[in-house]
């Protein structure tokens, strides 16, 4: 038995080998039990979200709507897969919001006024990112002062400098004929292309499962069987093959949503398949243990932040481009709260070293169902930060009661 793995958990992977089906079933019970919960909680509230809002609107599950609905969730969402990271090591970012702002801002002001071209001004903005992140890890690791407190005179910092260079004029225009409009407002995938995509992501599911499995037979250790793998691979298969056909019902897939989805993809292998992904979990979990264990703490609390603010960057820039302009309110209003919001209500725990990158594309996908569902219904947004307050605390109860439940049964 290896230092990670405990009795349940061996227990977990005997029933999976040996049993199939039925033993992934008992598995997954069993974990339930526990307080192991996964995305469960989220995966039920999405569904009850969704069958109030097309009871009470019969267009909110068009297809019209959906593509919109799409589109909207990836600017934000990728932010909150940034937060993601971050709450995993169990820190927080609360600048995120006004780090896309101010990279947006960037990004516009080299691109339109200063008429460099725009990949040069989308990497100008990502690199500010990045060392925006950088210095929150420095300040973080060598004078101990709490991320809560780094990110919040970020925020407010970081907004008086995009103020301060977007000057009196206060905003400014994208050109409309410009590749990164396009790409945010207008790019979506070809039809034959989309479904080429989803075969793709039902093979590619079932060859990483298979290859990680012949891996752990070689070494003697139970694995997931074939037949699991197999059914897997063909729910996904059918179940992306429905989603893609009906969203081709009008516009179809949008290109900036397939990046949200290929961010959340590499994130993900990221953090289940490499060591360091495994050391952002260890940290999370126990930073002394963690240390004692070898990992370069510091090293891992920077790597958060790079990465948290990074892709808030990237996210600010397809906003910016979403709405083809920047201007003094660019990462403000409920941009910060909706990508904390995110992570959190997708599965992420505030307690840290629990939650997988998809926490980032279910929650986001859970706040503007409410958004869109709350707009289709006259409602104004008092309503929706209502709303989105009470899924919020709601997830949070779920994720504290699971997590006594966890202690309870030895998971923890």
């Amino acid at each position: 038995m290896t230092d990670l793995e405990t009795p349940t958990d061996l227990k977990d992977e005997r029933l999976i080998g040996r049993q199939g089906l039925r033993g992934a079933a008992e598995g997954l019970l069993d974990r339930v039990r526990g307080g192991d919960l996964g995305v469960l909680p989220v995966v039920i509230g999405l569904i009850v979200i969704w069958s109030v809002f097309q009871a009470l609107n019969p267009i909110f599950l068009s297809s019209v709507n959906l593509v919109n609905l799409t589109l909207e969730c990836a600017p934000v969402g990728i932010i909150a897969l940034g937060v993601v990271v971050v709450l995993l090591v169990g820190q927080i970012d609360l600048s995120v919001g006004s780090v896309s702002g101010l990279t947006s801002a960037v990004m516009a002001v080299f691109f339109v006024d200063r008429r460099l071209p725009v990949w040069l001004a989308i990497l100008a903005a990502i690199v500010i990112g990045c060392a925006i992140g950088w210095v929150y890890g420095q300040i973080f690791n060598r004078f101990g002062v709490p991320s809560f407190v780094i990110t919040m005179a970020g925020l407010l910092g970081l907004l008086g400098v995009q103020l301060w260079m977007l000057g009196a004029k206060g905003s400014i225009n994208l050109p409309f004929d410009s590749g990164l409009v396009a790409f945010a407002q207008l790019a979506f995938v070809p039809v034959w292309l989309s479904y080429v995509f989803v075969v793709v992501a039902a093979a590619g599911l079932f060859a990483s499962g298979y290859a990680h499995a012949r891996r752990r037979r070689k070494a003697s250790l139970s694995a997931v069987s074939t037949q699991l793998l197999v059914v897997r691979s063909v729910l996904v298969l059918i179940g992306l093959g429905v989603v893609v056909w009906y969203l081709n019902q009008t516009r179809g897939v949008g290109w900036m949503f397939v990046l949200f989805l290929a961010l959340v993809l590499v994130m993900h292998y990221v953090l289940g398949r490499t060591k360091f992904g495994k050391s952002i979990y260890a940290v999370g979990g126990n930073a002394e243990a963690a240390r004692r264990a070898g990992i370069n703490v510091r090293a891992v609390y920077t790597s958060a932040f790079v990465l948290c603010t990074t892709l808030a960057a990237v996210g600010g820039v397809l906003a910016a481009a979403r709405l083809a302009a920047v201007n003094q309110s660019s990462g403000g209003g409920d941009v910060n709260l909706n990508a904390i919001a995110a992570a959190v209500i997708g599965g992420t725990s505030l307690f840290g070293g629990r939650g997988t990158a998809f926490a980032a594309l279910l929650g986001i996908v859970v706040i503007q169902s409410i958004s869109s569902g709350l707009t289709l219904l006259n409602l104004d947004s008092s309503f929706r930060f209502m709303v989105t307050g009470a899924v919020l605390l709601l997830a949070v109860a779920v994720d504290s009661v699971a997590r006594r439940s966890r202690v309870s049964h030895g998971r923890a």
